[in-house]
């Protein structure tokens, strides 16, 4: 094992978080619909033996990620170390109030916070960002001066002036992956262990996809197989000398009836019986150019009454639905779910484990899922991830971690300040 070596970083303060670099490197990895049960299954049946040594060697435990529990909103939490309300994403997807457009939440342009990597990168410290869509890399990106940042899904195209890397696939000698494959994710973390091993960042953050999750359960052969390629590499990193830091953005869980059909309440389609048409307007945030894998249903939508329909009457009607697990007025939202208020309907309502949430049958392409049982988040129910360190907490955030619940958005500063 290489020895980890003293920083070149000076301390940064960010979003109230003092950051004091003492060591470096830092590799954290967001695993993409990392549900804890995956891990568990893959403990159980002794297929991940660098996590098993990270559990027992290191730091391991449970944590909260963000709400809603969906990919863009957790992933700018862990990387700026705050809520939505802060970061300002409150999902993947949202109805802009100014210009009434329904819009992805992709461009750097709607973050209202800087993230850790782009501090650490202004401060002449070494970064790589390596996301699996592309989705992301521009708001993981925003604001780098000179590191690296790609996705595996567009590494055939990434040029030195735009990523700070080229011919990426010659680099790694590995086929450019489908985007709808266990490989779009494997492909992250064998670039970030040649990276880490050829260039030497002092800070990692590697983001994957939940493909394999939205299509197996834990303890799935294919899921199996997934984790354990995975763990292999996680062993990797460790052996080069990272500090190495797993989290989640969001677990997943099964969301079909017995039948194998999706369990899904088509809100629009109600509303409109209840209320009249064209008064309100269901928004799912988990819509994303990518929708083989969910069809854009998840646990979490939020409504817009344009001030056609009081959000009393609203939750007084949704409330009464099965399957649904939370409604809400947005300001007792935003104040539960540390969420912007500027980006959320005048409701927010939640489905409990077992179900989603749609708006009207005709919005939603569910083509994608004819090969599988609809596996989706978005809800509390998935809010659930893991926290794990490679190398032990030192006293100080021993105690932390003691006396309080964890948030996937702490590990940064847990990896950062408190590992010895």
């Amino acid at each position: 094992m290489r020895r980890v070596g003293k920083s070149r970083i000076p301390e940064l303060v960010l979003n109230g978080r003092l950051y004091s670099w003492p060591v470096w490197p830092i590799v954290v990895i967001c695993i993409d619909g990392g549900a804890p049960g995956y891990i568990e299954k893959g403990l159980k049946e002794d297929l991940l033996p660098n996590i098993k040594k990270f559990r027992e060697e290191g730091f391991y435990a449970l944590a909260d990620g963000a709400m809603p529990s969906f990919t863009n909103p957790n992933n700018l939490s862990i990387v700026t170390g705050s809520p939505p309300s802060v970061h300002g994403i409150s999902g993947n997807f949202f109805l802009d109030p100014e210009t009434g457009a329904e819009v992805m939440m992709n461009d750097p342009a709607f973050l209202r916070s800087e993230t850790i990597l782009a501090r650490v990168s202004q401060k002449d410290g070494k970064v790589a960002v390596i996301t699996a869509k592309d989705k992301l890399r521009k708001m993981l990106g925003h604001n780098l001066r000179e590191g690296i940042c790609f996705s595996s899904e567009k590494s055939d195209q990434c040029t030195r002036e735009e990523n700070g890397i080229e011919k990426v696939l010659d680099y790694m000698g590995l086929p450019l992956p489908d985007v709808y494959s266990a490989e779009l994710s494997l492909f992250v973390v064998k670039a970030g262990v040649k990276i880490l091993e050829r260039e030497r960042p002092d800070i990692m953050y590697l983001s994957l996809t939940d493909y394999i999750q939205h299509k197996f359960a834990p303890g799935a052969k294919e899921s199996n197989e997934f984790y354990h390629s995975l763990d292999e590499e996680f062993g990797k990193l460790a052996d080069l000398g990272a500090i190495v830091a797993l989290t989640a953005d969001h677990g997943m869980n099964d969301k079909a009836n017995p039948d194998g059909s999706p369990k899904v309440i088509f809100l629009q389609d109600l509303l409109d019986q209840k209320f009249g048409k064209n008064r309100s307007r269901v928004i799912c945030p988990i819509t994303d150019p990518y929708v083989v894998h969910h069809g854009s249903l998840g646990s979490f939508v939020t409504v817009f009454g344009f001030g056609r329909v009081p959000s009393r009457d609203m939750i007084d009607y949704i409330q009464t639905l099965s399957g649904i697990e939370k409604v809400m007025e947005r300001e007792e939202a935003c104040s539960k779910f540390e969420l912007p208020l500027d980006r959320i309907g005048d409701v927010v309502v939640t489905g409990d484990a077992g179900t989603v949430i749609g708006s009207s049958p005709e919005e939603h392409d569910l083509s994608g899922l004819a090969d599988a049982r609809l596996r989706s988040h978005g809800g509390l129910a998935e809010q659930e991830v893991p926290f794990i360190l490679s190398r032990p907490l030192n006293d100080q955030y021993a105690a932390i971690a003691e006396a309080k619940r964890l948030r996937n958005f702490d590990l940064f500063e847990f990896a950062i300040n408190g590992t010895f």
